[in-house]
């Protein structure tokens, strides 16, 4: 099967045709930096992580950008809340997003751009854009004139007279269209600012990213992904920055995530339902996030619940016991190369279709656990090949059921070794009672212990 992908621009599944098969260009909206990201704002991220390494199996090259915003009304805010340092901030929160990303085993884009330090190259697209006449300049404002192209709406399906539904500024009597969006706006002496042909000011929101794939990625890229909510307007205006500044297409393939709703109410901040990430990592292991947030189809509302952490981890135990296997040592095969034709590798490609590929993950564990011992190799390699699309099953099987789930005031590993061994001793001795006490002491403080013929192992 060659790859498919749902584009947003066409409404359908199209086949996935490269601009260059040997050079692969991949964009994904990254985060406002001025807080803790939620698992809302994870999603796209593992979502095109899969992407990422989907191509880069299938592609030689892939070269992945995904932005860092560190200039924005919001940065502003909540830098004057804290008294800090708009720097300061902004590199605090971003380092708190890769950390968070590499809990969930994202890989690091090969190009990590931030707003900040292409401010000239989005001066001169605006400088081009006012030139062509898709700009102009009024009341301090810069702003794109969105009658100025004919097809402006295309993406999100919109016409002119809805361009105001969505739109992150109020009406202004400056404006000479309602859906006009600001490019470029002045700073007071209290606000960053940089100089420009308009005087001191700051970008608007949108055109960073067009500024941003221009230099990295080229005048027109394959893939361009982001969550749904972004179709409108972000989404939109980069295409109309894009295409009027350099008269191209821009990006041949958009992709967007679907919405994650808590506990079946759509996250917002007015619910008060928001769940950051680095919160949900000191009572889940990441990969057991991840698992879940690749549960459904990434074009699906994804409804993020408890049940839907619990059977991810459950889901991930079975995967993991079949690595484990019953007491025997068996090393994977060392030179195992995962076939074109996998069943994992034919999920992702028909729209990375990740729950399809999560079963064909089962159904290996299945063989595995079934398996003669000189089968097992070749059986574990070929599972860790296929979780490795996913980024899953990255952790040592005993560490992954020994770590897991570690409380605060729970039992540590040192403790339960403590207590296997002893019990260990006690059976030598045929001291049964103290074995039986130690094992209820252990079950009753979440430990399963299970003797094999290499010696008892345990798990939370």
């Amino acid at each position: 099967m060659s790859l498919k992908l749902h584009n947003t621009l066409t409404g359908q599944k199209d086949d996935f045709i490269p601009l260059d098969p040997n050079r692969i260009t991949l964009y994904v909206c990254g985060p406002t930096v001025y807080n803790f990201v939620h698992i809302g704002n994870a999603r796209p991220v593992v979502v095109f992580d899969v992407l990422y390494r989907l191509l880069q199996r299938l592609y030689p090259e892939v070269v992945y950008a995904r932005n860092i915003t560190d200039i924005d009304d919001k940065i502003i805010k909540a830098a004057a809340e804290n008294n800090e340092d708009i720097g300061e901030l902004t590199e605090r929160f971003t380092a708190a997003f890769a950390e968070d990303m590499a809990s969930l085993n994202a890989k690091t884009p090969n190009i990590i751009p931030k707003a900040t330090d292409h401010i000239s190259e989005m001066i001169a697209m605006i400088e081009t854009l006012v030139k062509k006449g898709h700009a102009y300049e009024a009341d301090g404002q810069v702003l794109f004139a969105v009658e100025s192209m004919p097809d402006y709406g295309k993406l999100s399906g919109r016409k002119l007279e809805d361009m105001l539904a969505g739109a992150r500024v109020e009406v202004a009597d400056y404006k000479r269209h309602p859906g006009d969006f600001i490019l470029w706006k002045p700073s007071t002496d209290e606000q960053p600012g940089w100089e420009s042909p308009w005087g001191r000011g700051r970008p608007g929101w949108h055109i960073e990213c067009s500024a941003m794939i221009h230099k990295h990625l080229g005048d027109v890229i394959d893939i361009h992904g982001g969550g749904q909510d972004l179709i409108f307007p972000h989404h939109e205006n980069e295409i109309a920055q894009g295409c009027c500044a350099h008269g191209t297409d821009y990006v041949r393939y958009w992709l967007h995530n679907g919405y994650i709703n808590i506990d079946g109410e759509k996250m917002s901040k007015s619910l008060g339902n928001f769940r950051l990430v680095r919160d949900l990592l000191t009572q889940y292991h990441g990969e057991i996030l991840r698992f879940a947030l690749l549960s459904s189809h990434y074009r699906s509302p994804l409804n993020f619940s408890a049940d839907v952490l619990e059977n991810a981890e459950k889901g991930l135990d079975t995967l993991y016991y079949a690595l484990l296997g019953r007491g025997e040592t068996v090393a994977p095969q060392a030179d195992y190369q995962l076939p074109d034709n996998h069943p994992v590798l034919e999920a992702l490609k028909d729209d990375l279709n990740t729950s399809e590929a999560v079963s064909a993950l089962h159904a290996i564990a299945g063989e595995l656990n079934k398996a003669e011992l000189a089968d097992k190799p070749a059986l574990k390699a070929e599972l860790l090949a296929a979780a490795d699309l996913l980024g899953l099953l990255t952790v040592e099987p005993t560490a992954w059921f020994q770590n897991k789930n570690v409380s605060e005031d729970g039992l540590s590993n040192e403790e339960i070794d403590a207590l296997v061994a002893e019990r260990t001793q006690a059976k030598k001795d045929k001291n049964f009672a103290r074995a039986d006490e130690i094992r209820q002491q252990l079950t009753d403080a979440g430990i399963q212990l299970e003797d094999t013929r290499e010696g008892t192992r345990w798990s939370r």
